[in-house]
């Protein structure tokens, strides 16, 4: 009791603080989403506003809503903030059991961030592990649990390549030897190349995908909402680079990406796609984080103007000339919804409706009201591209404005059914056909 008193005056003391400024109309749900979204004008605030949904957690028999069709079983509990997964050639899953490293920076800023980062379940420790999970006997559920790798530094994304798993930390890239079926590496891992991680760590997932050529893409995130402690502080971040792991070259590979998380090649036309998370502090209805494909040499407009060439008046001074460069992403996810992975229904089995689009795990606003996300939604796509409004596939994470999960990756396991790691629930929850 005395524990819950204390959060809510914690949760009020900080709404206080960070919406002196705000706005705190309620705002309608569904707003800038699709493949050509009406976006509002600015409502420029000092402080974003802050709509934390305290997590409580899955009770014994609960879980999220599946579409219909559709059911949903948890794969593994217990874990320890799942953030993201990789599927193995043998069917193992591979989950990254991890959480931010402290905050380096100081100031009220700095100290009610970390107070909301607790109240929304995230302030714990970091596990700094990989997990494997294994389904040997296929009925849907993991009966096997491994640590395959332990004393990372804020794991995020993995990719296999060849005889060889790398590991996306907070701040480096991290190779190790792999032998497909072992459930534990000892060995050493070899320090690939330096990521940035100085600053206030603010976007600290590393987001790791290889190319069929064996290219490593690493998505790393600015380290501001604007560049408002100065570009000198966001070198190297804000951007998709790609590595070449034979001359561990790493070159910018697209530019102007706030903070792009989940990344994965679309099958027929073998473009690279990535999920992002835009900037805050213009109003509930802006900007919408969205997915898009990503074109080598491309800029994506951050910090100077987002969705195109729509100027952020904050950003100073001014660059017309790149806000002539932008490109506009192909599809709105919506404002602040959190949109973090992001998997094509390659190999999925879940009907015809699920066959051909993109699956997007939609953590949730942290600074919205209403708030949004909170979801895995899908999006249908026709000859390689958006194709139509997003279906809900996964729901019941946020009921009476309290969290019971928050979705974060999102993955097709080897039998057809999606795997999506629920970060404060703790669990992996299987969706599949009925």
């Amino acid at each position: 009791m005395k524990k819950f008193l204390l959060l809510s005056v914690m949760t009020g003391v900080i709404a206080f603080i960070l919406t002196a400024c705000g706005n705190n109309a309620e705002l309608p749900l569904e707003v800038g989403i699709g493949g050509a979204p009406v976006l509002p004008p600015p409502s420029q605030t000092t402080l974003p506003t802050v709509a934390i949904a305290p997590v409580d957690g899955w009770e014994e028999g609960q879980r999220p809503i599946a579409a219909e069709g559709l059911a949903v079983n948890a794969f593994a509990t217990g874990l320890d903030h799942p953030r993201w997964m990789h599927i193995l050639p043998n069917g193992d899953v591979l989950v990254a059991e991890t959480n931010r490293q402290p905050h380096p920076a100081g100031g009220l800023r700095a100290w009610a961030e970390k107070q909301v980062i607790a109240i929304a379940g995230a302030g714990g420790p970091s596990a700094d592990r990989i997990s494997l999970l294994r389904d040997g006997d296929g009925d849907g559920v993991a009966e096997q649990r491994h640590i395959l790798l332990e004393g990372l530094t804020s794991p995020f994304g993995m990719a296999l390549v060849g005889d060889n798993l790398y590991v996306a930390n907070t701040d480096s890239l991290m190779r190790f030897p792999y032998t497909e079926g072992q459930t534990r590496i000892d060995v050493p891992g070899q320090r690939v190349v330096e990521l940035p991680a100085a600053g206030t760590n603010r976007h600290w997932t590393k987001g790791l995908v290889a190319g069929e050529d064996g290219a490593l893409y690493i998505a790393v995130g600015a380290d501001s909402d604007h560049a408002e402690n100065g570009l000198l502080a966001e070198e190297g971040r804000a951007m998709i680079h790609v590595l070449d792991p034979q001359t561990r070259t790493l070159r910018p590979f697209a530019t102007g990406i706030r903070n792009p998380v989940g990344m994965a090649f679309e099958p027929q036309s073998g473009l690279l796609w990535t999920a992002v998370n835009e900037r805050d502090e213009l109003g509930g209805d802006l900007v919408p984080d969205y997915m898009t494909s990503v074109k080598e040499g491309g800029f994506y407009g951050w910090p100077w103007s987002y969705y195109g060439d729509i100027v952020d008046t904050r950003v100073t001074p001014p660059r017309p000339d790149m806000v002539a460069k932008a490109i506009v992403p192909d599809y709105a996810l919506g404002a602040h919804t959190a949109s973090l992975g992001l998997a094509f229904a390659t190999g999925a089995r879940l009907g015809p409706e699920f066959a051909t689009g993109a699956f997007i795990g939609q953590h949730g606003s942290w600074n919205r009201k209403p708030r949004s996300g909170y979801r895995v939604i899908f999006v249908p796509f026709a000859d390689g591209k958006p194709a139509g409004d997003p279906v809900e596939v996964l729901t019941g994470f946020l009921v009476n404005d309290r969290a019971r999960g928050r979705p974060v990756g999102v993955e097709i396991a080897s039998d057809g059914a999606l795997l999506v790691a629920d970060d404060v629930g703790n669990t992996i929850w299987r969706v599949s056909a009925q």
